[in-house]
């Protein structure tokens, strides 16, 4: 699932390490959702998008996401 969790990350001069500690989770969770292979809980997309006084909407990209997936099962 696309994030705005990078751009978020990197406008705040944000570690990875940093964004981790401050919700909770491994670095690694953090890397592996900024590559799109992971997609956060809802706990933690609240979490993430607390730190960056966002809406989860916003953060998840979900009208973005949305219309992706409904493009995929229009081919079905």
């Amino acid at each position: 699932m696309k994030t705005k969790v990078k751009e978020l990350r990197t406008a705040a001069k944000m570690t990875q390490q940093q964004l981790a500690d401050l919700t909770h989770v491994s670095s690694r969770t953090i890397i592996s959702i900024e590559k799109e292979e992971y997609s956060p809980s809802l706990m933690l997309a609240y979490r993430i998008a607390l730190v960056f006084g966002v809406s989860v909407e916003e953060l998840c990209c979900l009208n973005e996401n949305k219309a992706l997936e409904d493009k995929q099962y229009e081919n079905l």
